[in-house]
């Protein structure tokens, strides 16, 4: 009795009702596979018809499958064995899906191929029992190499050279020690080295960023992607790597709109006095980031600072975060964060007369100027991997270099797959 119990709610989510089993059998484009060999989901499929389709809005797996004489019970267990890797209950609209039956009357479905994106798929086998594998599709990646010199913003310039604009923000992260991109200007430029990833010839996004130099307010800032026995990581032209001990801003994407001063007006109280803090403008619910690591030592409601978080990251740096709308989930006091961890959303809590992050920075508990601070580079190129590291740069160098390469250019070449 209690099986039963648990089936039927089971059976109002599988199916609107069991009528569908009377429907006729949803539009789709069958293939008869007749190449005696494995394909590309690890099975031998020349006996079967193959039935390809795309979920509608509203549809369920039974509204796929029963119609290709697939029980309740068995989709039950398709749907519990499949819950660690994808959500089977929830099959999104618009997703592709394969069927491949067998080749008689009844045209009985003997595996089902969901895919939920261009790379993962799901193979559910109908047989003796129900067997369900996850699996992905071969990427192959090719290198490309592009430049641009920006008139408007970052961003633009990318769909100007038809680059996918996840790439300016990948650069953005790359160079989060060196660069406030809130900062890049008018004829500020770049030249990156990067992988796009395929799967067949369809297009699926960026890979690693081989190499890059990004020429702001006159200054070229490179980047080479190198491993020295630790994982991938990005170092200068000199062996110096880009990660510093502290983010360049709290924040991916806001704007200056008042500066560390010792005599400031106080929008609110009318009156001069000192701000010891950097004042991002963003919009209310913008992430905040720690800018590196540390213990989370104070957390709550602070009069005009509103909600408070400072972040105590060794015995001589910490960081303060004011006028927080709200913290990240699981943020308390005691609790340790990483460089670039979540610690809360922009708010105009405390005095405030709009969105915005006010964040201070201690050195030997005394403020400071965050942006005057000059903070030592991380995990330089280790001594007995230099001459592999200057090897590969140099090759790099003359790839990216702005004086050798055309804009926008695209290398054929494939560099295999991931």
């Amino acid at each position: 009795m209690k099986k039963l119990l648990i089936l039927i709610p089971l059976l109002i989510i599988l199916t609107f009702s069991c009528s569908q089993k009377e429907q006729s059998i949803p539009e789709t484009t069958k293939t008869f596979v007749e190449k005696d060999s494995l394909n590309i989901y690890g099975f031998f499929s020349d006996s079967l018809n193959e039935v390809h389709g795309r979920i509608r809005k509203h549809e369920t797996l039974s509204d796929i499958l029963v119609p290709y004489n697939i029980s309740y019970p068995q989709l039950d267990t398709a749907i519990k064995k499949s819950k660690d890797l994808i959500n089977l209950r929830k099959i999104n609209y618009n997703k592709d899906y394969i069927i491949y039956t067998e080749k008689d009357s009844l045209e009985t479905a003997r595996y089902f191929i969901y895919l939920p994106d261009l790379v993962n798929y799901l193979i559910v086998e109908f047989a003796d029992s129900v067997i369900v594998t996850g699996g992905k599709r071969e990427i192959k990646t090719k290198e490309r190499t592009v430049s641009g010199t920006i008139e408007y913003s970052l961003y633009q310039t990318m769909v100007d050279n038809d680059v996918d604009i996840n790439l300016a923000i990948r650069l953005s992260e790359l160079y989060a020690w060196q660069i406030d991109f809130w900062s890049v200007r008018k004829g500020d430029s770049f030249t990156v080295l990067f992988e796009e990833k395929f799967v067949d010839t369809l297009y699926t996004g960026i890979g690693k960023i081989k190499g890059a130099v990004f020429n702001h307010r006159n200054t070229p800032y490179y980047a080479f992607l190198f491993d020295q026995g630790e994982g991938d990581d990005y170092f200068d032209e000199k062996g110096q790597s880009l990660r510093k001990a502290f983010l360049k801003a709290p924040l991916k994407f806001s704007r200056i709109s008042s500066h560390y001063s010792g005599n400031r007006f106080h929008p609110i109280l009318k009156i001069y006095r000192p701000h010891r803090g950097i004042d991002f403008a963003a919009p209310k619910g913008t992430p905040v980031y720690s800018v590196g690591d540390g213990i989370v030592v104070e957390r709550k409601r602070k009069g005009g600072a509103g909600n408070w978080v400072k972040i105590k990251h060794n015995g001589t740096y910490s960081s303060g975060y004011m006028h927080l709308w709200k913290y990240a989930k699981g943020l308390n006091v005691g609790a340790k964060v990483k460089q670039g961890d979540l610690i809360g959303y922009v708010g105009s809590t405390g005095l405030s007369t709009g969105p915005h992050l006010d964040f201070r920075f201690y050195i030997n508990g005394q403020p400071v100027n965050y942006l005057k601070q000059e903070f030592p580079a991380s995990h330089p190129v280790e001594d007995d991997y230099k001459d592999r590291y200057f090897a590969l740069k140099d090759s790099l160098m003359a790839l990216i270099l702005p004086d050798k390469i055309i804009a926008a250019s695209t290398r054929t070449d494939s560099t295999g797959s991931e």
